[in-house]
């Protein structure tokens, strides 16, 4: 509203937050005090709708074209790969540039690959072939589109309102997991996939347009540093800080323990229960309606310390509900177990990104949330692929109980080293 500014937080090199909106924001929505902030959300609440109905379509279009388990984790390969690969380089942008020119300019190229694979499914010429390919290019544009967001967040709210504000982006991103897959649902059965890619395209339109409108004010010049020498100190920062690593290592093994419940639910959702597409929908969106609930109530919270502990305890509760999702006996009680997955699994995720985000100054924060995005992200190819493989050789339901032991095993590593060494945000 004012034209004022205010220094966020105590980080040196931060840039200067616009003044905080006058109105009463219940606490459990502070960071909406944010113009910028509310942009974003709202932008995001449309996009990512669409983000979700491509992926579940995406995923069903695989499995009817081939019924096979590892092109489905050849899919999920594709489309993630270039996260890893290509993530450093996302993150070098992210420091070096706007990041909202670049989160804009990703968003666009994300906006006419949805066009792209519309076109194809639409026109009938659509195979595998032109699936997987898509995908890979739409990683290659995630590996700069995700540093950049992640980076921006801050730039958009304070370092006081930041867990605040990651909690409510992440009860947006599944409350859209909830509305997207049941919306694909519904368009799979009656007019195809061709629909939920259009009108994922279309839905691009509306973030676009809010981070158009955001006055972020410009960062401070920056010396010039050969790309090169960028990179390696932004993975020797990486290296050198205990903290950041443990909770990275924390990440890479729920990544790839959280797999092979992505990859193999259309197997469980109609190979097992045989209820369909519809049925995946349901399976996704019970997940959904779990991590909105467990962001939110991480929302309310205020204190930045025991984060850890969140961490743990999160990643405890997923790995057990992973075994007994895996021998589950009935669609039912799948059901009744997606919810409880979802609010550990994004309670994990959203305490360890604010807790990262917290320890890093500023001019760090691009690369090091690029290795955040490679852990969370980036990594799921390799468990995509080994997910696939699993379940071509021993079956879905044995594949996702090792996904749960993982899960188990590493959550239990990570609480011994935090006794040792407490993370301090």
């Amino acid at each position: 509203m004012g034209a004022s500014r205010t220094q966020i937080g105590d980080q040196p090199g931060l840039p200067l937050a616009p003044e905080l909106t006058a109105s009463r924001v219940p606490h459990t929505f502070r960071a909406l005090r944010h113009r910028n902030f509310r942009l974003f959300l709202g932008g995001q609440i449309i996009s990512l709708v669409g983000t979700w109905m491509q992926n579940v379509a995406q995923s069903w279009l695989v499995y009817r074209l081939t019924h096979s388990e590892l092109l489905l984790g050849t899919a999920w390969f594709c489309s993630q790969i270039a996260v890893f690969a290509l993530g450093p380089l996302g993150g070098i942008a992210a420091d070096r540039f706007s990041r909202q020119k670049v989160v804009i300019v990703t968003q666009t190229l994300s906006m006419l690959q949805a066009f792209a694979l519309a076109a194809l499914t639409l026109s009938g010429r659509i195979q595998v072939w032109h699936v997987l390919a898509l995908a890979g290019l739409l990683g290659v544009i995630n590996a700069f589109d995700m540093p950049g967001r992640q980076a921006l967040v801050i730039q958009m709210t304070s370092k006081d309102d930041l867990i605040n504000a990651i909690s409510l982006n992440s009860a947006v991103f599944n409350a859209a997991r909830v509305v997207g897959p049941a919306v694909a649902g519904v368009l799979l059965a009656y007019v195809g996939e061709g629909t939920c890619f259009v009108m994922n395209g279309i839905s691009f339109s509306a973030v676009i347009v809010c981070l158009v409108a955001m006055r972020i004010p410009p960062a401070e010049p920056k010396p010039h540093v050969p790309m090169l020498e960028h990179l390696v100190d932004g993975f020797r920062y990486a290296a050198g800080h205990s903290a950041v690593r443990r909770v990275l290592a924390l990440m890479a093994a729920a990544t790839l323990s959280g797999m092979p419940g992505l990859v193999l639910m259309p197997f469980f959702a109609d190979g097992i229960f045989h209820r369909g597409s519809r049925g995946l929908g349901i399976l996704m969106g019970a997940m959904g309606i779990g991590a909105v609930i467990g962001t939110l109530v991480l929302a309310r919270r205020t204190r930045l310390s025991g984060l850890g502990r969140v961490m743990t305890i999160s990643g405890l509760t997923t790995g057990a509900c992973y075994l007994l999702f895996a021998y589950s006996p009935s669609f039912y009680l799948s059901l009744a177990i997606m919810p409880v997955i979802g609010y550990s699994v994004m309670r994990q995720m959203a305490s360890a990104n604010t807790t990262i985000q917290t320890l890093i100054p500023d001019e760090y924060r691009g690369r090091i949330m690029a290795l955040y995005a490679m852990t969370v992200v980036g990594l799921g190819p390799f468990g995509s692929l080994a997910a696939g493989a699993l379940a071509g050789r021993f079956g879905p339901r044995p594949t996702m109980a090792a996904g749960g032991i993982l899960a188990l095993t590493s959550s239990l590593v990570f609480a011994w080293y935090l006794r040792r060494d407490p993370i301090a945000a």
